[in-house]
């Protein structure tokens, strides 16, 4: 099975390097910068395998997002991935539910071993 995540991300470029990122592991991706879409893209995407949800966007806040993601079935099954440049919010996160926390900017280094991880169902709280 292929893996394929899920990018909401009101920052254009922020999402291009996130799935410039994920194609080099070969995981495709499909990014959400408008978020009166996501319901639209839940219900014809293929099987998401993570999503990787930015906290600080224009129309409503990471946190908002996430509670509507956990109330979605196709969504709240797979690893959400909190990642902002925000990391004082590493804390929050964790108490929401969040199964992930990585800082902005991603360390390309260390982002594959990163993303394995989260697949393997394993929790990664990252800041840098």
């Amino acid at each position: 099975m292929s893996n394929h995540a899920l990018i909401i991300e009101d920052n254009p470029y922020n999402a291009e390097v996130l799935a410039s990122l994920l194609a080099a592991e070969n995981v495709s991706s499909t990014i959400v910068i408008d978020l009166s879409t996501i319901g639209d893209e839940l219900g014809h995407l293929p099987q998401i395998s993570i999503i990787f949800l930015d906290l600080e966007m224009p129309d409503a806040t990471g946190y908002e997002v996430f509670e509507y993601l956990m109330s979605d079935p196709r969504a709240s099954a797979v690893p959400i991935v909190a990642y902002t440049v925000h990391i004082s919010e590493i804390n929050v996160a964790r108490k929401l539910g969040f199964h992930s926390f990585l800082g902005k900017p991603l360390n390309s280094n260390r982002f594959a071993d990163q993303l394995h991880r989260i697949l393997n169902n394993q929790a990664v709280w990252e800041v840098g």
